[in-house]
């Protein structure tokens, strides 16, 4: 139990890490210089011989770990920067789109359903297959991002909620273009399957052809409108949503789950916030995202989309990412902010 403690930080106690990252992330992944097997830069909890120390750390995320003898001197990872300890924590190559969703379609999930409930499959037309997250509406007069407030009044639409790279395929995308439940790779057809129309999406800035040290990226999310008896705000097994954090309440440590199209129901433990992370789509595209947090190995292609929620079901991010070893996520605040959406009628 003391071991597990340490695992757990509160974001106050991170403060100094933050104060120096905006640095490590300019020095470790500047694309003139970067350094052997740097993926991203993150806040987190210092470990030493396989266990958590209870110290905020700079968490240096790299595609794997390589002995410091094999190393050029140029790509050591200091121990410390301004002060604020580092920790090499290794999540393999991070994708997002495109890939394959394992599995050959006979799960549960991967079916149709109506209403479809949160974890279910469905894409747009021309993908694989993703998962929906769950069931949202527009923010009603009254409902504001902050301070918390509720709206009140009948929502004149209602939306799927998903990733960029599953509703509007990766930016390539028309506005009204069908969303399949099932989604395509799992046998989904149009007009049969058809679950709803493309409704609005955040794009994504790549490389190519931006270059990645010039990107803002926040969250790769979509909305898909869908007729209110066709979706299902609960999640598959894990039940109704009861609210949402706020991404500084989220601790390293946080204990999560999620249910998905591929992988089902998981549990998994954020293991680093506020990270700079560059992740993979089709095409041999990349996209660095900001303050994501990355969790342990949780999900599989397929799975993104899912909505990842604390064991009470309170609401903390959008998983849209990850490899055999980690799993991304959007923080939950951001995805409804930047969509003006609500996931949930109360904030947690």
């Amino acid at each position: 139990m003391k071991s597990e403690s340490k695992m757990v930080l509160s974001v106050q106690a991170l403060s100094s890490v933050q104060k120096v990252q905006a640095m490590a992330v300019a020095e470790m992944m500047n694309p003139l210089q970067p350094l052997s097997n740097v993926v991203g830069v993150a806040s987190g909890v210092k470990w030493s011989n396989g266990k958590p120390t209870g110290k905020p750390a700079l968490i240096i995320l790299v595609t794997q770990k390589v002995e410091e003898s094999r190393l050029e001197s140029s790509d050591l990872i200091p121990k410390e920067i301004e002060g604020v300890q580092t920790d090499v924590l290794a999540i393999g190559y991070p994708f997002a789109g495109g890939c394959e969703p394992a599995g050959a379609g006979i799960q549960i999930l991967a079916k149709k359903a109506r209403p479809a409930k949160g974890g279910y499959s469905v894409g747009h037309y021309k993908i694989t297959a993703g998962t929906i997250s769950t069931g949202v509406y527009d923010i009603l007069p009254g409902g504001t991002i902050s301070p918390p407030a509720h709206g009140i009044g009948i929502p004149a639409k209602t939306y799927i909620l998903s990733n960029n790279h599953v509703l509007a395929n990766s930016n390539d995308a028309s506005i009204g273009d069908p969303i399949l439940q099932p989604g395509p790779y799992d046998g989904g057809t149009n007009p049969a399957d058809l679950i709803g129309n493309l409704s609005r999406f955040i794009p994504i800035t790549f490389e190519p052809p931006t270059p990645k040290a010039q990107h803002n990226n926040l969250v790769d999310a979509a909305l898909a409108e869908a007729q209110f008896h066709d979706i299902d705000r609960e999640i598959y097994w894990s039940g109704e949503v009861r609210g949402w954090r706020k991404t500084s309440d989220v601790p390293v440590g946080t204990i999560i789950k999620k249910t998905g199209r591929t992988t089902n129901f998981t549990t998994g433990r954020v293991v680093a916030i506020k990270a700079t992370v560059d992740v993979g789509y089709s095409s041999g595209k990349t996209a660095r995202f900001k303050d994501q947090f990355i969790a342990t190995g949780m999900s599989a292609g397929g799975d993104s989309g899912s909505l990842v929620t604390t064991l009470d079901n309170i609401a903390v991010g959008l998983l849209f990412a990850g490899s055999a070893t980690s799993t991304i996520m959007n923080p939950i605040e951001a995805v409804r902010s930047l969509l003006n959406v609500e996931v949930a009628e109360q904030i947690l």
